[in-house]
């Protein structure tokens, strides 16, 4: 097993340590930073230790290579395959990145407006926090961002890759997720990105940066039973 298997253990155990919950067994994200849940491993204890970090109408995530096993306490309401892909190439790609701006605290609920409207993944008041991201305005409006999301030793996600309906078909969001990939590259990072198994549109984009389908993963949302 590799820390790309579990990247959410991986990642809440290194560098986002300090948005952690839980223990030795299970660990969440805070719940206002993201929804991803994780256990050490698939064992009972590991799955009691997740399910308690889990509170009464709370939601949360599981993302992870191996077959997930819903822990006692909790119900899954969704369920999907998706793919897990890395650009192993670590030359830079070709981006203009002069219409781009380093997106911040100040930037962060037009970011949570546009991450609401366009649902790239779980993105909440802190989400911005996990990692550096980029955006492009048109009119000063935020049109589109792309960022980072989980990050562990050698290894950053591209992630909250969205632009919104009024400036869609533009190629912004390849563009940001180009400069994104080079900015993880930049510091000696591989990267890597999540994307549906069934979203052949958003594989082939990935695919036409230098990505490749590493392995499939298994993804589930929860929610507490009773």
């Amino acid at each position: 097993m590799t820390l790309l298997d579990r990247p959410i253990w991986s990642s809440l155990t290194t560098h986002h340590e300090r948005f952690s919950r839980g223990g030795d067994l299970a660990r969440r994200f805070l719940p206002d930073v993201n929804k991803f849940v994780c256990g050490v491993d698939d064992g009972e204890a590991a799955m009691r230790a997740a399910s308690a970090l889990v509170g009464k109408g709370e939601e949360a995530y599981f993302l992870q290579v191996q077959e997930i096993r819903i822990p006692d306490g909790l119900t899954a309401t969704f369920q999907a395959l998706g793919v897990q892909m890395v650009r192993e190439d670590p030359s830079f790609l070709p981006v203009d990145p002069s219409d781009m701006i380093a997106l911040g605290e100040e930037d962060a609920p037009e970011m949570l407006a546009l991450a609401t409207e366009t649902k790239p993944g779980p993105f909440l008041a802190r989400t911005h926090e996990m990692g550096q991201f980029w955006g492009i305005r048109i009119d000063g409006r935020l049109a589109a961002m792309a960022g980072e999301r989980m990050r562990f030793p050698g290894y950053t996600e591209v992630s909250g890759v969205c632009a919104h309906p009024d400036f869609r078909g533009q190629g912004l969001a390849k563009r940001l997720s180009a400069n994104v990939t080079n900015e993880i590259i930049q510091r000696g990072d591989t990267p890597f990105l999540h994307a549906w198994a069934d979203n052949a549109t958003a594989i082939g984009l990935y695919e036409s940066l230098g990505f490749s389908i590493r392995c499939h993963v298994n993804a589930a949302v929860v929610e507490r039973a009773d």
